[in-house]
Order: structure tokens, then sequence, then C-alpha cells
């Protein structure tokens, strides 16, 4: 009598009927999710737009109007109010593939699935982040959207990287250069590279201490400081360091002396086209699979008045 046949339990079947696959890309798709987001720093931290079609997306700036007094008797015809436009171009589709023999993830005596998967997450969420801090960069070397109005400030000392003192001073005077032009006190945040961060939170003697700070501002123990001057702290390994001379026009430049970046959230812009996605498929003439995550966004200048830099040197 022949053995009755297993009834089995399929992981990836969807309510127990149809594509015995049918979960696994929805997995792998949250696990690169999940990676993206958690390395992620800039998404949060500037202005994004969703756009279902086209090329490019329009956003609108203008200056400051005037109020003046009213003589009595005499007609009141309005004043003009400038008014101008930033534009920001879809890049080309970004792409992180990664491929897997059948016959080494059986050998594999551990998951190189979700490896990979976190691999794809970690490299296009480094990419953007690299992408929007070079643009930041960029909005504090711009002039004015509206003509009359205020372009980006850098401020130049050759210690901002080594004396920490210095960077302190610095933060601080980057907040009031956003203070003077009139830049919302919300949402700003300066980014550093950990070497900097850290030198803060050891070498400070003020943005952590308990005299300066009546409520806990982060701690030796912790490594961490949360706030100066009212900004958010942010550390990152992707602030711009090197002069970037290929790639798409809009992310080039030299920054080989970016110290810090001192940023509120209206400076740059993303516009997604085709937000972050991940695709699986299983290749029977290659015996492996093919995993793909990719996203097609564009970032650009919104309002330079909104960005300052911390430059060791000025560059061109």
């Amino acid at each position: 009598m022949a053995a009755p046949d297993l009834t089995l339990t399929r992981p990836g079947q969807a309510d127990l009927s149809g594509d015995v696959d049918a979960l696994f890309l929805k997995v792998f798709g949250n696990e690169v999710l999940t990676a993206f987001a958690e390395t992620n720093v800039a998404m949060s931290r500037h202005t994004v737009r969703s756009i279902k079609s086209g090329k490019s997306a329009q956003f609108p700036a203008t200056w400051k109007g005037a109020a003046d007094y009213h003589t009595p008797g005499t007609m009141i015809v309005g004043s003009t109010l400038a008014a101008n436009e930033r534009v920001i171009v879809i890049d080309d589709l970004l792409v992180a593939p990664r491929s897997l023999a059948s016959i080494d993830d059986a050998k594999n005596h551990y998951d190189v699935r979700s490896i990979l998967t976190r691999d794809i997450g970690m490299a296009l969420s480094k990419r953007f982040d690299q992408n929007v801090l070079r643009v930041m960069a960029k909005a504090a070397r711009a002039t004015a959207t509206v003509t009359g109005g205020n372009g980006g400030t850098r401020i130049i000392d050759a210690d901002f990287i080594t004396t920490v003192a210095d960077l302190e001073a610095g933060i601080f005077n980057a907040v009031q250069a956003l203070d003077e032009k009139d830049v919302p006190e919300q949402d700003r945040y300066v980014f550093l590279k950990p070497d900097q961060y850290y030198a803060l939170v050891a070498g400070s003697a003020k943005v952590i201490h308990s005299d300066f700070n009546p409520t806990p501002n982060g701690g030796y123990a912790q490594g961490k400081v949360f706030r100066i001057a009212g900004a958010e702290i942010v550390k990152t390994n992707n602030l711009p360091s090197t002069n970037v001379t290929t790639g798409p026009t809009a992310y080039r430049g030299n920054f080989t002396t970016v110290a810090a970046l001192v940023i509120q959230k209206g400076a740059v812009g993303t516009v997604k086209l085709m937000d972050l996605a991940v695709e699986a498929e299983w290749l029977i003439q290659n015996q492996a699979w093919l995993m793909v995550g990719k996203y097609a966004v564009g970032h650009g200048i919104l309002r330079p008045e909104c960005a300052v830099e911390l430059t060791t040197a000025s560059t061109s």
C-alpha cells in the first residue's frame, strides 16, 4: 500500500490558495523598505512631492510684498509681488539589482536573501541621501530665487573640523543667518559627519551640560547630542566631501571643504515619479533569483535662503 501524500504547509501561499510564491515578494519588499527607512536621514528633513506623470515639477516662489500708510481720500490700487519658479527634473530610473543562484542558496547555512534585500535598501538609501545633501550644499551657494530675495549662506572657518568651539560657534552663526532671513524656526537641521558629531559630545562644555540645558540634550554616556540653537543634530556618513564631476549635473560640485550643513526643510525638494518599489523573478535559464529595487525621483533647490554651509575654505 502506497504511503499517503503529505499535506504541506506552503508559507508563500496567500490564504491557502493560488501561487505558492505569492507572499515571498511581499516579504522581500518589506525587508527592502525597512532597510531604506532605517538608514535614510534626509527623506523627512526636506520637501517631498509625488507626481503621477511627467518629467518635472514646478515649485512657485514669491517674495515679500510691502505695506504702507494710506492717505485719506486716495485710491488703493494694490502693489506688485515678485514671483518666480523652481523646476525639479526627474532623474533616470535608479536600480539596485542583486542575484542569487539556487545552488548557492541551497548550500548556504544562513539566510542570504535577507542580507541581499537589506543591502538593496541600504544602497538606494545611500544614493538618495548623497544626492539630497549635495543639493543642500549647492542651495547654500545659490542666488535668490526671486529678485530682491535672499540667497544661501556660506560661513568660512578653517578650524570647523578640528576645533569643537569653532564648530559650535559656526552652528549658532548659521542659525542666526536663518533668523535674519526670516526662515521659519521649525524643521531646522544640522548635518554632521560622525567624527564631528562625537567631538561635540565628548569635547563640548555646553551642548550636553546640565547647567546650559535644563532638559536632557543627550549625554556623554549615551554618545548623543540632540539639538544646538534649536536645530536638530543629524549624524550621517553621506555629507558631501569630494569633488563630484560625474553623474547628473544637479548633483555635481566641489564639496571638498564642506564641514557641516545647517538646513531648514524648505531649502530643497524631491519629486517622486516612481516611489521605491521592488521586484523579484525566478530565471529558469540562469537557475537564479533576480531581485531589483528601484525608484525614479529628482532633487533640486527650492529656497536657498533656507540653507547654510559651514566650510573650511571657499570652493569654486
